[in-house]
């Protein structure tokens, strides 16, 4: 019994590591790889994406799920994601006002906030560390789901809040999107200029980031807060 499962177990990591490797992959070619029936793979891979750590696409094929970007995100704390992002938020809330926040894919459909640095304005963006937001509707879930950004950045007004508009960028490492940063604020003062610009200065301070983060191969949650869309 214990070699049957340690077997199975042997062939379930053998799929997420494809998957993984590879980027996305067809239920075809992962059966393949690991030399399994495609039925097996497909049960395997079930399994995985009832778990969060893999997902399928609008394709059909089988990508790296939120729950294994979590797991890297908290692996690796000594090259901390938001370690790593601390100082281009500061900077932003300082050229800014406004408030500041990072996220990633959280549990199928939704995305988790994990860093923030509110804003200095008296009338600013306010939340509790660690919400979770739909993917649809929101300046982040855009972001993160790799939709088409013609400007560079994502720009959401009322998607999770009313009263709010959120502008979003991506960090990437090795071509994959790792998080968002985003510049949440009152409607009332996202002007098309003060979009334009937070959009640009978004862009300069991620663009430093790619860098970084494409030689590391995760991050984890260092600091605590209140967060915001």
């Amino acid at each position: 019994m214990a070699e049957v499962a340690t077997r199975s177990a042997e062939r379930t990591l053998a799929l997420l590591a494809v998957v993984c490797d590879r980027g996305r992959i067809t239920l075809s070619d992962a059966a393949r790889r690991t030399e399994l029936s495609p039925s097996t793979a497909l049960r395997l891979l079930r399994t995985l994406e009832m778990s969060g750590f893999v997902r399928r696409d609008e394709s059909g094929e089988y990508v790296p799920g939120g729950r294994i970007f979590q797991l890297g995100l908290r692996a690796l704390s000594e090259d901390s994601l938001v370690d790593l992002t601390w100082p281009a938020m500061g900077r932003l809330v300082a050229q800014t006002g406004e408030s500041v926040y990072l996220s990633v894919r959280g549990q199928p459909g939704t995305a988790t906030y994990i860093a923030t640095l509110e804003g200095t304005r008296a009338v600013r963006h306010r939340s509790w560390m660690g919400a979770s937001i739909p993917l649809e509707g929101s300046a982040a879930g855009l972001v993160l789901s790799g939709a088409p950004l013609p400007d560079g950045y994502a720009v959401v007004e009322g998607g999770v809040q009313t009263d709010s508009t959120a502008v979003a960028v991506p960090i990437r490492s090795d071509g994959r999107i790792l998080a968002a940063i985003s510049i949440v604020a009152p409607s009332f003062r996202c002007t098309p200029g003060a979009i334009a610009d937070w959009g640009a200065l978004l862009q300069a301070e991620t663009s430093e980031l790619f860098a970084v983060t494409s030689t590391s191969a995760g991050a984890a949650v260092g600091h605590s807060g209140r967060v915001a869309e």
